[in-house]
């Protein structure tokens, strides 16, 4: 992907900065968005930096570009369209800012103003950026336009109301997209999700690091088929490279489909399937039913 010219919005950390680098190890310019610098830090409260991501992206063999960037805010997001220039290849729509406004179970039960707050750091950004970044996308000769999300369809409980509306509309987002440039044969829209995440935040949530993350798996069984944020970043990585994308418009693409198609493994060289491991356990478990299974077959 050298000469390619890619943004991934929320992508200080999590997946959004996984992305950001596998697209940089493939070569691509990335030009990298988020809200909390080292002189600024975000209402999420966490210490890692656009800049740091994107000298993870120079490190990778790509050229990163920080760009701050709080994609409530259409100017700030118009600022960052100066910066791209004329064209914009790859489009990762990755922002989410949520994960300390998540409460589980019965909505009416938990802070609104929380809720609101979620949907508009979840949602609101997406459309923002959608609005202000196709554009430049349009005038690439092979565009690619990328729905971060979570869960593969709209099957999954996430117990709480205004979450689960986030990441359905989200999704629903690269669905219409792909509706709407139809017209145009040369950008192609997806949505994509990861399976369980080993994000920073989830690795400290569960008292672990990379390193040790298995020693969870005692607390929390299904995190045996948990996988790192990179896992997802080269699956995109693929699918930006593939010259037949197109026949993916308007999917959901997760983790391990994209594993299936393309044959790529994560960091430690395993391919964990959380969508098979969801299907044969996790979904009869819910319907009361438990399954002996050995994670180690789904890895």
């Amino acid at each position: 992907m050298s000469g390619k010219i890619a943004v991934v919005t929320g992508a200080t950390r999590g997946a959004g900065r996984a992305i950001a680098v596998e697209l940089g190890a493939a070569g691509a310019t990335v030009f990298v968005a988020g809200r909390t610098t080292r002189e600024q830090q975000s209402e999420v409260g966490r210490a890692e930096t656009i800049e740091e991501t994107a000298s993870l992206v120079d490190a990778a063999g790509g050229r990163g570009v920080a760009v701050r960037c709080d994609l409530t805010v259409p100017s700030d997001v118009d600022a960052l369209a100066a910066r791209i220039g004329d064209r914009l290849d790859i489009f990762v729509d990755n922002a989410w800012g949520g994960e300390n406004l998540v409460e589980w179970g019965k909505f009416w039960e938990h802070d609104l103003e929380r809720q609101l707050r979620m949907f508009r750091n979840g949602v609101e950004t997406h459309l923002v950026a959608l609005h202000r970044l196709m554009p430049l996308v349009l005038r690439s000769d092979s565009g690619l336009v990328v729905e971060v999300t979570d869960g593969e369809d709209g099957e999954a409980y996430f117990v709480n109301l205004a979450y689960d509306a986030v990441k359905n509309t989200v999704r629903r987002f690269g669905e219409v997209l792909a509706k709407d440039l139809a017209e145009f044969p040369h950008v192609t829209a997806v949505a994509a999700t990861p399976g369980f995440l080993r994000s920073e935040q989830m690795l400290e949530t569960f008292g672990v690091t990379e390193e040790n993350w298995r020693d969870a798996v005692s607390q929390v069984p299904d995190y045996a088929l948990s996988e790192t944020p990179h896992y997802l970043g080269r699956g995109l990585a693929c699918v930006a490279a593939d010259p037949e994308r197109r026949r993916f418009a308007g999917q959901c693409l997760s983790s391990w489909r994209l594993k299936r198609e393309y044959g790529f493994t994560d960091l430690d060289g395993s391919q964990p399937d959380w969508g098979r491991w969801w299907d044969d356990v996790v979904q009869p478990r819910i319907a009361g039913v438990v399954v002996d299974a050995d994670p180690l077959k789904y890895r």
